[in-house]
């Protein structure tokens, strides 16, 4: 299709080295995919996508969601070792957390907050704006950079990744904002994401939709192209599925756009999918 980057979700408790726990079989899984998508001259974004499997946050369209809103201490750990671990691969890059998001109304789980100097403490309102996000960046960044300067890192936005505003982060550089585009989302996105591009680098880690948004599609691709923005698009196997459920390769009609969109622009910029 001519994509040179694929977003790779994983699991924190999987990827974790702890007590009595070798997370090596799953870590050289994700090393195979890296080595496969390197040697056809393609990057690996790795994307915290989960904590763990087991524990539900809340319900989405009446599915059990498992994306947390915020991260724990546990992502300082695995980012410290993960960034150790690839320092030498200039093949990876890092997305720190998937989608920061508002405490789900069934959601059992206390939902923490973070100080510099990386204590805890339980948030008692459900908002996750950037005033209890930015201190987990910080803290999920100085983890990779402490052990790999060079690390290129992804930093989403709140709005389960879509808001990047209150960004860039003073301070730090060599940082790529990422947003999550859908087709429900209500901020403009000039607002949301686009404002922010003539200041940072922005990359759109996610986005796609049905056989309903194919013109949806084709403005978002129209729009990205003309600000330079990069994006990989969701998702080979999950919903909103670019390939059929019965086939490796066949896509569907949206996934159509991504691959028409990807053999049409990916020589004039670094689009990605």
């Amino acid at each position: 299709m001519g994509a040179n980057i694929i977003r790779l979700p994983f699991n924190q408790e999987w990827a974790l080295a702890t007590p009595g726990y070798d997370p090596q079989p799953y870590r050289s899984a994700i090393e195979a995919v890296v080595e496969m998508a390197a040697r056809r001259g393609a990057y690996t974004l790795l994307d915290l996508q989960w904590l763990d499997a087991r524990t539900a946050r809340g319900t989405v369209s009446g599915q059990s969601n498992y994306v947390a809103p915020l991260p724990n201490v546990d992502s300082i750990l695995l980012w410290k070792q993960l960034g150790a671990l690839w320092r030498d691969e200039p093949a990876i890059l890092y997305d720190v957390f998937n989608e920061p998001h508002d405490v789900l109304p069934d959601d059992p789980v206390p939902v923490l907050g973070i100080s510099e100097d990386q204590s805890t403490f339980q948030l008692r309102q459900k908002r996750v704006s950037i005033a209890e996000w930015h201190p987990w960046v910080r803290q999920l960044i100085n983890a990779i950079r402490g052990v790999h300067a060079d690390a290129l890192i992804f930093v989403p936005g709140t709005e389960w990744a879509y808001d990047l505003r209150g960004n860039p982060l003073p301070g730090i550089s060599n940082i790529v904002y990422s947003t999550h585009v859908y087709p429900d989302k209500r901020i403009p996105w000039n607002e949301a994401f686009g404002y922010l591009a003539d200041i940072a680098p922005v990359f759109v880690g996610e986005w796609g939709g049905g056989g309903e948004d194919l013109a949806w599609g084709n403005d978002l691709i129209a729009y990205l192209e003309a600000r330079q923005i990069g994006w990989t698009a969701w998702s080979w196997s999950d919903y909103p599925r670019l390939i059929e459920p019965a086939s490796e390769y066949a896509t569907t009609r949206f996934g159509e756009v991504v691959k028409t969109a990807l053999r049409t622009h990916s020589q004039s910029y670094p689009l990605i999918s």
